[in-house]
Parts: structure tokens; C-alpha cells; sequence
């Protein structure tokens, strides 16, 4: 007997815009993404599940690549890494932007050349200044006063290590108040307009063991306009303008950060990225021109943007509960995976798969297995009426941010990460056992 299959669905034509590329729906229900089912993800890893398409990885460093041709791109590490994802992003050709000696050990055990990386943070500890000089980091964005003398004394008399000053140039942006950092009430970077920034500047330029590069400064994250970008251009600009008439210093390097935006539900707005690019470009050489400076080479750091579309969280439904006119559809992760919707208010559009349901679709209330009420994956989101316990529920635009802030919270133990590509699932990340979390408790 012949079997014979139904044509697969592209994503973009099957109301799976916010999918990975390679989602297709080969008949109502059998998702499969990278050419792997979800289903058969849930019954080989177990749920909830995560899932890095590698491919969507891999596609989305080379748009950078194409889009920025002459600036150096660096994958914000923070968004999501583990030692595939470095060596991934490494033979893509990017750098790596990362915020601690933890993210800095693991991508170069993965081969990850440090010299191409940045070292960010507000607070860097003893053990990541040392981390980052014993193993030859490209460079070191200052972000405080207090890290000029502690950093030029842990270089050493003979030494020389390139770095950068974050400043702030007080622009608002990004998609919600705890994730904007351009504005001068927040912890990061040193504020241009209260004299810090220069001041700063000035100190390094004072320790011969420090080489100062350029300016960086990070807007905020979730941006889906360009406009924030180009006022920061033309504040940086007009700083390093004033630096050069000061101390005739003239920084090669211009570090804008990252925070471009995408759409986590169908419809909902993304940064432009070619818009951006091409604006940016023209900014900063008008800006540039103005100021009669040689334009800097610029430097970006995506990291949302191209983990966050490539990973899919799959959980199993646990219950079902009708409550003061609310359905509740409980599965078996939540905020301990995913604690961007308790953080933030983020908002997602979950999947029935596994089946298919002619029934109508009903506004639910997915929630996770946590004790907490804010434990709420997806406010409002459409499922068929008919979801019940043993579904299996797929969430899109998982790869950034949900497992690089995972807790442990009640000691459930984080999900496994899995990545697909050609039709061929492998284990990433294992799950975290009750034996890895009793292996640390070792007091009585």
C-alpha cells in the first residue's frame, strides 16, 4: 500500500508568519519544524521541550552579515547560549557579545575565538575582569567609573587591553519600561549629558594600560523603529566630536547595541532591518560629515533577533479548568522556563499540535504549573474550544530569553534544548534532573 502525503504548507502561507522558515504543516495539526514533527520532539525529549532551529539560526546571521557588510556583528550571548549556538554563530562569521565569565568559559570551550568577543556589565566581577584578561577578550566595555582603576590594575604595568565606554545619550526606547536602557534613570552606561561620559573618558585616556577603541551605547530592547537609532547616532557623534576638539582623540569604533525588535504574534510590528541598515549608514555619514570626522566603523549586537524566531517551546497540557467565566489551560513549564510574560507582559500565540480540532476557537488563559498567579504564559490566546489535558501545545518565538533567565523554581528542573535541521532532531542542552539539583544541596 502506497501511502501518499499531502504537500507541506510553507509557513508564511499557513498564518505561521512568526514561525521558523522551515515550519510546515504537512495536514491540520502535524507541525513539524527543521522537518521534524513536534510530536515526535515531545515523545523522544519529553515536555516542555525547547527547540532551536539551526538553519533559522544560521539564516538570520548571514541577513546580518548582508545587511551590515562593513560593521562588525556581534550575537548578544545573553539572549540565548549554549556550546552549539557559539560554534553556529562562530562559523557564521560573528563575533560574540557576552556578560559574564560564565558566558565567556563556555563559548570558548566550544572553540569560540575570544578575541572576537565583548565583555558588557554593569557590575563585572573580580572573576570576570580576570576571565576576560586570561583569555585574551577582544574588548572590555567600561560601564562605571569604579571599573577604570580596578581594570587598569588588573592589566598590569606591561599590559594593554582594548576597550570601550558605555555612555547613555538619553534617548527612551524599547518595548517595555524594565528593558529601556538609553535614558539616564537606569543602572547602565554613563550619561552624556551630566558630564560622566566625558569625564570617564577622560580618566581612561589617563591609564596608559587602557586602549580606548570607540563609544558604545545600547538603546533598550524589543525597538521596532529606526528613529531611536539614528537620534543615537547623532549624540555619539556629536560626542566624539567634542572628544576631539578636547583631547584630539579620534575613535575608530562606534558600538550601537542591539534591542531590534520582532513580532512574537502574527500581525504585530518588527524592525525593518534592511530600513535600518541602510538609514543608519546614512546617518552616521551625514553626522560624520558634519562634524568633519572620519566615520567609525560600526558595531551591532543582535541577539533576539536571531535566537528568539528560531525557537519553539512545546509543553504538554496538564488541566483544564472553567473559573469566574476563565478558562485556565495549565501545562507542565512556565515561568520557571519562561518568565518574560510575569517580567514583562509579553504576550505569545500558542498552537494546538498532535491533532486536529474542527471545533470553535475559544479565548483561553494559558498558565504554567508554578505557584504563583502571575505564572501566565499567554493572556488571552486562541485555542479550540476543545483543548484538553495531553495536548501538546507549541509556543513560537521561544529562543531568546526564556531559557538564558530560567530559575528554579520549585524545583522543577529546566527543559532540555533540542535543534532541528533536515529533518533531524538532537539533544542540545539535557534536561536538569532532580539529581543535578540534589548534587548541589550538599548540607544537612
Amino acid at each position: 500500500m502506497t501511502t501518499v502525503h499531502e504537500p507541506a504548507v510553507p509557513a508564511a502561507l499557513d498564518g505561521l508568519s512568526v514561525w521558523p522558515a522551515s515550519a510546515t504543516e504537512s495536514r491540520p495539526g502535524d507541525l513539524a519544524v527543521g522537518g521534524v514533527p513536534l510530536t515526535e520532539i515531545a515523545d523522544r525529549f519529553g515536555t516542555p521541550v525547547h527547540v532551536l532551529d539551526e538553519a533559522e539560526v544560521r539564516d538570520r546571521c548571514r541577513t546580518y552579515r548582508s545587511a551590515f557588510p562593513d560593521a562588525e556583528v556581534l550575537y548578544a550571548a545573553k539572549a540565548f547560549l549554549c556550546r552549539a549556538m557559539a560554534r553556529w554563530v562562530d562559523e557564521e562569521g560573528l563575533g560574540l557579545d557576552v556578560c559574564s565569565a560564565g558566558e565567556l568559559e563556555l563559548a570558548v570551550t566550544a572553540g569560540f575565538p575570544p578575541e572576537r568577543m565583548v565583555l558588557h556589565g554593569n557590575a563585572k566581577s573580580p572573576r570576570d575582569l580576570e576571565a576576560a584578561l586570561r583569555l585574551g577578550v577582544g574588548r572590555i566595555v567600561i560601564d562605571s567609573p569604579s571599573e577604570i582603576a580596578r581594570l587598569a590594575a588588573a592589566v598590569g604595568p606591561g599590559g594593554r587591553q582594548k576597550v570601550m565606554v558605555r555612555v547613555v545619550p538619553g534617548i527612551g526606547a524599547g518595548g517595555h519600561e524594565k528593558i529601556r536602557t538609553g535614558t539616564d534613570d537606569q543602572k547602565f552606561g554613563l550619561s552624556i549629558a551630566d558630564g560622566h561620559a566625558q569625564h570617564a573618558i577622560a580618566r581612561v585616556l589617563g591609564r596608559p594600560q587602557l586602549e580606548l577603541t570607540g563609544l558604545h551605547c545600547h538603546l533598550g530592547s524589543q525597538i521596532t523603529s529606526v528613529k531611536p537609532y539614528r537620534a543615537a547616532v547623532r549624540r555619539v557623534v556629536g560626542l566624539m566630536a567634542r572628544l576631539r576638539e578636547q583631547h584630539g582623540l579620534v575613535l575608530p569604533e562606534l558600538d550601537l547595541g542591539g534591542g531590534h525588535g520582532i513580532a512574537y504574534r502574527p500581525g504585530e510590528a518588527a524592525l525593518d532591518l534592511t530600513s535600518l541598515a541602510r538609514k543608519v549608514r546614512e546617518e552616521l555619514a551625514d553626522a560624520c560629515a558634519a562634524a568633519k570626522l572620519p566615520v567609525p566603523r560600526l558595531v551591532i549586537e543582535p541577539g533576539r533577533a536571531i535566537a528568539g524566531p528560531a525557537g519553539v517551546a512545546v509543553y504538554r497540557v496538564l488541566s483544564v479548568k472553567h473559573s469566574g467565566g476563565n478558562v485556565f489551560v495549565a501545562v507542565d513549564g512556565g515561568m520557571s522556563d519562561n518568565p518574560r510574560p510575569a517580567l514583562y507582559g509579553v504576550r505569545y500565540a500558542p498552537r494546538l499540535v498532535g491533532r486536529h480540532s474542527t471545533a470553535e476557537r475559544a479565548r483561553v488563559t494559558v498558565v504554567g504549573r508554578h505557584c504563583e498567579a502571575g505564572d501566565i504564559l499567554a493572556a488571552d490566546a486562541e485555542l479550540p474550544a476543545d483543548v484538553r489535558p495531553g495536548d501538546l501545545l507549541a509556543v513560537p518565538v521561544a529562543g531568546a530569553y526564556h531559557l538564558s533567565m530560567a530559575s528554579g523554581y520549585n524545583l522543577v528542573g529546566r527543559p532540555p534544548v533540542a535543534a532541528v535541521r533536515d529533518g533531524l532532531a538532537r539533544l542540545l542542552v539535557r534536561r536538569e534532573s532532580l539529581a543535578d539539583i540534589r548534587a548541589r544541596d550538599v548540607g544537612l
